[in-house]
């Protein structure tokens, strides 16, 4: 078997008393300036099982991020996620159709109005 090199990745959560994030902190063992945790105000994490073919999610944001910045947070999500599937699949038209959709929801939720 070959032998894997690995890095963790670790996620804090700080919790209230009625469980909701308050704070949401990550650090990588690969960060070339070794800073420690850097603090965030919402997660998305999606994992793939590898036996059950389902998807996993644990999507979680603090109490002090606000509705633009949430919209902002889906818009680039969703984005990368185009980009993913183009560079995964190479299936440029539906990637292109998944932009389109990027392109309307920042026109909808007033994205670039704003700056």
């Amino acid at each position: 078997m070959e032998k894997l090199n690995s890095s963790d990745i670790t996620i804090r959560v700080g919790l209230d008393q009625k469980s909701i994030p308050k704070k949401i902190e990550w650090k990588s063992e690969d960060d070339p300036q070794n800073k420690g945790f850097a603090e965030s105000k919402a997660m998305l994490i999606s994992l793939f099982d590898k036996d059950t073919k389902d998807t996993f999610k644990i999507d979680l944001w603090t109490t002090e991020f606000q509705v633009d910045e949430m919209n902002r947070f889906m818009y680039q999500t969703l984005k990368g996620l185009a980009d993913t599937f183009h560079k995964a699949t190479n299936n440029t038209k539906m990637a292109n159709d998944m932009r389109k959709f990027v392109d309307y929801f920042a026109e909808e939720v007033k994205i670039f109005e704003k700056e």
